[in-house]
């Protein structure tokens, strides 16, 4: 597993008494490739020489390599993860709704983990060769951790569901009940409306040697049925309703003493399954529900269309192998659970689980979908939407100026959107180019590259279609963005484009200038409204350079011989990190200073994982905030006692990534799309962007320091692996972050503009065409500063 380099490699760092260190990010910016050696695998994109990495930390205490036991598990992570997401359901300081609201997210989050992550072990368990993780746990064996971390979960859920969250709404007026609880006038009227609505909708498929066991969608409510045929000697029937998805689950009645009352579908349609088989016996109806492989294999070297070979992978997708059987509250599982697993070819003692409550609460969030009771949600807040950016004539005036920070969503993504939109209505703008992962449908991005394309500029959009999840909707709005005449490229072969990139061309009096925003997330701006991320507006010219050659690398495979100010991956971003890293410990050793203060959604790299250590032993703090999955135990003596995890989890989704290094006192921000995983630094086109403006540096660094003081909201990570809700000191006010960015985004906006209110989208002017008479305006309206090269 050792990728430790032989002396005669190059170290980024210098550990002379002079102080001076050598460019750690200066390999990268050449474009050169990882590691050959590297343990988390070589790089997807060819190399233009051979790659200097830092030499290896002095040996410390305990040896950092080889040894599983210094690595937690990801899957067994993950699951840590949406633990805490179920305690925040649990958690009587987070208003009814929300909790209802953390509830649905950590049954969906199971959902996509069994679909993608399950999967993959479960077909890994098939092979002869199996992928043993850094921790040593084998497929088999992690399934097995997996099942039973899984059922314990899903069992303190249902708990929080039966014994506190139902009796809480119960006491909002809120009531889920069976249709033989209802009033005899309001069930007449349900069993009216099953006859007319309902049952010419449904299907009731026998299971026999004339009728094979039918094939079931994935996360599809179905009707198992256990029914005496004729003669007592024949073996049981079995027969399968499916509960049609094109019906809402939750049916509205009237209960005496609830403002709202529901019956689930399902319940009504089990109370007539005798409609159905009137000459047979019943002997048990139960609901089930079946999760499938949902991961698309494709084969990109083979397939001479992606476009079409995703298509076709989607049309088979609803067929993959079952990886689980959620059964539900009804008679008759216990005869016939057996037989469904032989059906659905799944182990009944890893994949069945037996939930005493309705399936998939999650999609149960519609009792309370238009219920707008301040007392039960989340406190009201809009997006505020920086001064800079209010009633301004040119937008371009203002980013010429200065970068511009936006933090999201306690700052308007509407900044944004409205950028793409002059830059597509500005007849001085002659290219507009970006990068497209998960943009939302009724995206005003797409409709301004469309409008753009339209008018005859040169618009390229760098659409992904491998986002998992969102392959079917970014194939629809990838062919409307094609009939306006936008030149749509599906990415790099082997490569997923993860970056966050929009590149705007235009032309100003004797020159072209160029306009960029990049950011830690996608865009989408409903997501902009729910994940916390920053986006940085700027013109500075080497950011703009290197702008150029990364379209140009996801275009035309032409990679520039370096790069001014980006990190890109998996041209050297691996090797900048690790360098990065390797510099502190390096300054620690000779006795400057030296920190590393990083925020991100996952650390599953080993390489970075066991640089970590290294620094760690060499005198490195290290304070981490993981929102996700965290493969590296911190507190092991002699190994990572100087490392601190934290995660937050809060009413807003934890998702930009930020890393601050001491640097001997010469400190260096960065921000970036990428996670320090694997597949960010060897699958996937990425991007970290040094914060060079002095004012944003220390915003950036507030804000690492607001995320890393909050007591709130943060769990910390011990060395066994488990999470611990951080203890508000003794007579200290609890701090939480997400909340303390509200307040700073609304009192940013209060005091540049005591006019200015909160909220609401804002409204820019519409301009003249002529540039000059904007910019001359703009200059009469907005005080000069001093703009970045």
């Amino acid at each position: 597993m050792s990728d430790v380099p032989s002396s005669s490699d190059t170290a980024l760092v210098s550990d002379s008494s002079s102080g001076e260190g050598a460019d750690a990010a200066q390999v990268a910016r050449r474009g050169e490739g990882d590691p050959a050696g590297s343990r988390s695998g070589a790089s997807a994109a060819p190399s233009s020489g051979p790659v200097s990495i830092p030499a290896p930390a002095a040996p410390g205490p305990i040896p950092i390599e080889g040894d599983p036991s210094h690595y937690l598990n990801r899957e067994l992570s993950w699951l840590e993860f949406n633990a805490r997401v179920l305690a925040e359901a649990r958690s009587h300081e987070v208003p009814l709704f929300e909790r209802l609201k953390f509830l649905s997210i950590f049954f969906s989050n199971l959902d996509e983990f069994f679909m993608v992550r399950v999967a993959g072990l479960q077909a890994q368990t098939l092979r002869t060769i199996a992928e043993v993780p850094p921790d040593g746990l084998t497929p088999h064996e992690q399934l097995v951790a997996i099942g039973a971390r899984v059922h314990a979960l899903v069992d303190d859920a249902y708990q929080l569901w039966n014994s506190d969250l139902i009796p809480a709404l119960r006491r909002a007026g809120i009531v889920i009940v069976r249709p033989d609880e209802l009033a005899p006038a309001e069930l007449s009227a349900l069993d009216d409306r099953f006859r007319t609505d309902i049952f010419p909708i449904l299907t009731p498929i026998a299971i026999d040697p004339g009728h094979p066991f039918p094939h079931l969608r994935n996360k599809m409510i179905n009707l198992g049925i256990m029914f005496s045929r004729e003669h007592e000697a024949q073996e049981p029937g079995f027969a399968v309703i499916q509960v049609p998805p094109m019906l809402s689950r939750l049916m509205r009645v009237r209960v005496e003493g609830a403002t709202r009352a529901f019956v689930l579908l399902e319940d009504v349609i089990a109370r007539h399954v005798k409609d159905f088989f009137p000459s047979g016996r019943l002997r048990g109806t139960y609901p089930f529900r079946v999760t499938r492989n949902w991961d698309l294999e494709i084969d990109e070297e083979e397939g001479e269309d992606l476009l079409e070979t995703i298509q076709a992978e989607l049309r088979r997708r609803d067929r993959g192998n079952a990886v689980r059987l959620e059964i539900g509250i009804g008679e008759g599982a216990g005869a016939s659970v057996q037989r469904l697993c032989r059906a659905l070819k799944v182990d009944a003692s890893l994949a069945v689980y037996r939930v005493p409550g309705p399936l998939h609460i999650a999609d149960l969030m519609g009792i309370v979908a238009d219920d707008e009771r301040r007392e039960y949600r989340d406190e009201p807040f809009s997006p505020q939407v920086p001064t800079l950016f209010r009633e301004v004539e040119d937008i371009f005036a203002v980013i010429r100026e200065q970068d511009v920070l936006l933090h999201h969503p306690y700052e308007s993504f509407d900044p944004v959107a409205e950028f793409v939109s002059r830059a597509a209505d500005d007849p001085n703008v002659l290219a507009i180019k970006q990068t497209l992962y998960r943009t939302g449908g009724d995206s005003p991005i797409l409709k301004a590259l469309a409008r753009a394309a339209e008018s005859g500029k040169q618009v390229t959009a760098i659409v992904e279609l491998k986002a998992r999840f969102d392959e079917a909707s970014n194939i629809q709005w990838a062919r409307m963005l094609e009939q306006s005449g936008v030149q749509v490229i599906y990415g790099l072969l082997g490569l997923k484009t993860h970056a966050k990139a929009l590149l705007v061309v235009r032309r100003e009096k004797d020159r072209l200038r160029r306009y960029v925003h990049l950011s830690t997330g996608n865009y989408n701006p409903q997501t902009a409204r729910l994940y916390t991320d920053i986006g940085l507006l700027t013109a500075n010219r080497e950011i703009g350079e290197d702008m150029t050659s990364l379209f140009n690398l996801l275009t035309g495979y032409s990679a520039p011989p370096k790069w001014n100010r980006l990190l890109v991956a998996p041209l050297g971003l691996h090797a900048a990190v690790l360098g990065l890293i390797a510099r502190e410990a390096a300054h620690a050793r000779a006795g400057r200073k030296a920190e590393i203060v990083a925020q991100m959604n996952a650390l599953v790299d080993v390489d970075v994982i066991d640089a970590l250590y290294a620094a760690s032993q060499a005198g490195v703090d290290i304070k981490l905030a993981v929102r996700g999955i965290c493969c590296l135990r911190p507190g092991i003596p002699g190994l990572s006692e100087r490392i601190q995890v934290r995660a937050i989890i809060d009413r807003f989704l934890e998702h930009k990534r930020l890393f601050r290094f001491a640097n001997g006192g010469n400190e260096e921000m960065y921000m970036s799309s990428a996670d320090w995983m694997p597949r960010n630094f060897h699958r996937r086109v990425e991007l970290m962007v040094p914060i060079i403006d002095p004012a944003i540096r220390a915003r950036v660094e507030d804000m690492l320091s607001t995320v890393m003081s909050d007591t709130a909201k943060t769990w910390e990570l011990a060395s066994d692996g488990s999470y611990h809700k951080l203890q508000v000191p003794s007579g200290a006010a609890p701090l939480r972050s997400q909340q303390r960015f509200i307040e700073l985004a609304r009192e940013r906006v209060k005091h540049s503009d005591p006019l200015a209110r909160g909220g609401g989208r804002f409204h820019i002017l519409r301009v003249p065409a002529s540039a000059s008479d904007r910019e001359s305006r703009h200059r009469k309206g907005v005080k000069k500063k001093k703009s970045l090269p």
